[in-house]
C-alpha cells in the first residue's frame, strides 16, 4: 500500500448551539464539502449539571441525506417519526437515512436531565445521490457491544467497525452507497496503515489527541483533506487519540441545502418546504 499524502488541515470553528458547546469543521472557510461528507457537527466534550435543560434538539425535518451520530459520553434518545425510539449509549452510534423525508428528535434521556454527567456526541451528514434522495426513510441505533473491534499494532490500536469491512470483518450498518465508517482509538505511540482506495473521498477528523498523518501533524479538533494519491492512510499517535475514520465513493453531482434539506435543485428544496408544510413526512419507514 501507498499513503496519501495531506493537502490541508481544517481546524474545527467554534460555533455553541444554545448552552451546548459546538465545533464544526464541515464546512468551513477553506472545504465547503468533502463528497460525499457534507456537514461534521462536535458536540462537547462538556458535563451537564444535574436537573439540566436537556439538549436543543427537539422535532425537525430532513431529507435526501443521511445522519450518523457517534455517542463519544453520555447517551441520546431518539424518536422519529416512522416510529423508531432508542436510547444509545457511549460507543454506541445511530446511522438515519432521512431520503424522502422524515421528522426527529435528539434528546437527553431522563436520566441525564435529572442527574447531570459528561456528554459528547458527533454528527456526521452523508450525502445520498440523486436516485436515492427519496428512498424511504429508516433508522439503525447500534450499542457498542455490536460493533467489531478489530485491534492493529499489537493491540495499540482498535478500529471499531460501523459499516463496510477491514480484516475480513464486517460492521453492522449496511450503508446504500458502500460507505466504510469506523472510529480508531490510539495509544501513544501507536502506528498503523488503514486502507482508503484511491478514487474515494476520505474522511478523517481527530476527536481527541494528536496524530501525525503522512508526516503531518494534526492535532486534535481539526478535519484532515487527503490527496488522492495513494491507497492507504499511514497515521502515527502522538498521544492518545480518537478518531472519525471513513471513505466513499464521490457522487459528483450538483448540492443545494437549505436548512435541514439537501436536494440538488432549488424547485426540488421548495418541494421539500412544502411537503413538510404538508404532513408528508409521516411515512412509514423501510423493511
Amino acid at each position: 500500500m501507498s499513503a496519501r499524502s495531506v493537502k490541508r488541515i481544517h481546524p474545527a470553528a467554534r460555533d455553541d448551539v444554545s448552552d451546548l458547546v459546538t465545533r464544526r469543521p464541515l464546512p468551513g472557510p477553506g472545504l465547503e464539502q468533502l463528497d460525499p461528507f457534507l456537514f461534521l457537527n462536535h458536540h462537547g466534550p462538556q458535563v451537564y449539571p444535574p436537573h439540566n435543560r436537556g439538549l436543543p434538539f427537539g422535532p425537525h425535518p430532513h431529507r435526501g441525506f443521511e445522519t450518523v451520530t457517534f455517542i463519544v459520553q453520555g447517551e441520546m434518545a431518539h424518536a422519529d417519526s416512522g416510529g423508531h425510539e432508542s436510547v444509545i449509549r457511549e460507543g454506541g452510534v445511530q446511522w438515519m437515512t432521512a431520503g424522502r423525508g422524515i421528522v426527529h428528535s435528539e434528546h437527553a434521556p431522563e436520566q441525564l436531565k435529572e442527574r447531570g454527567g459528561p456528554f459528547e456526541v458527533l454528527q456526521l451528514w452523508l450525502n445520498l445521490p440523486a436516485k436515492l434522495k427519496m428512498t424511504a426513510p429508516h433508522y439503525v441505533g447500534v450499542q457498542r457491544a455490536e460493533l467489531p473491534a478489530i485491534e492493529l499494532d499489537g493491540g495499540k490500536a482498535t478500529v471499531t467497525l460501523i459499516a463496510g469491512e477491514l480484516d475480513g470483518r464486517k460492521g453492522p450498518i449496511e450503508s446504500l452507497t458502500g460507505v466504510f465508517m469506523s472510529t480508531v482509538e490510539l495509544e501513544h505511540g501507536a502506528h498503523i496503515d488503514l486502507p482508503a482506495p484511491q478514487g474515494r473521498a476520505v474522511f478523517l477528523y481527530v476527536v481527541r489527541g494528536e496524530v501525525g498523518v503522512g508526516g503531518t501533524r494534526a492535532p486534535q479538533h481539526h478535519l484532515i483533506e487527503l490527496a488522492d494519491d495513494g491507497d492507504a492512510v499511514a497515521i502515527e499517535a502522538a498521544s492518545d487519540a480518537l478518531l472519525l475514520f471513513g471513505h466513499a465513493d464521490p457522487i459528483g453531482e450538483p448540492v443545494v441545502a437549505y436548512g435541514p434539506f439537501v436536494m440538488n435543485t432549488r424547485e426540488e428544496i421548495d418541494e421539500a418546504l412544502r411537503d413538510y408544510r404538508e404532513g408528508r413526512f409521516d411515512q412509514p419507514t423501510r423493511a
